[in-house]
């Protein structure tokens, strides 16, 4: 089974957070070289900054652009480093990577893509 997760990545206060309601989540930043491997990989999206989409798995999935490799695993502040070899970064992921899996993953696949913004404007209007 291949389970993906969806987020929508987007600056505040100069830094890259997250939501997620449903993982008690609200600004949950990306530090420590996260941030970094983050700038890479949306520096062709226009205005990432306002928000992107970023699908994740512990399994590859077709069109998948990039895999984080796990590094060195735990006992660092409840986080695990993880490496981007096609970028050549390395980044902290906090304890929050265990809302979405059991263990540490091996690898995560990584996909980045613009977000729909205006689908998501709709959509509020329309509630």
């Amino acid at each position: 089974m291949n389970t993906i997760s969806i987020l929508e990545i987007y600056k505040f206060n100069g830094t890259w957070v997250f939501d997620d309601e449903s993982k008690d989540l609200l600004r949950e930043a990306f530090v420590s070289g996260a941030d970094t491997i983050i700038d890479n990989m949306v520096k062709d999206i226009s205005n990432a900054e306002n928000g992107f989409v970023c699908l994740f798995s512990k399994n590859p999935f077709p069109s998948h652009q990039y895999e984080l490799k796990l590094k060195i695993r735990g006992n660092e502040i409840s986080g695990n480093w993880y490496t981007c070899e096609s970028l050549g970064i390395d980044g902290w992921l906090c304890g929050s990577l265990y809302k979405y899996f059991d263990v540490e993953p091996e690898s995560i696949y990584i996909q980045v893509k613009e977000s729909n913004h205006e689908n998501k404007k709709t959509n509020e209007e329309n509630v």
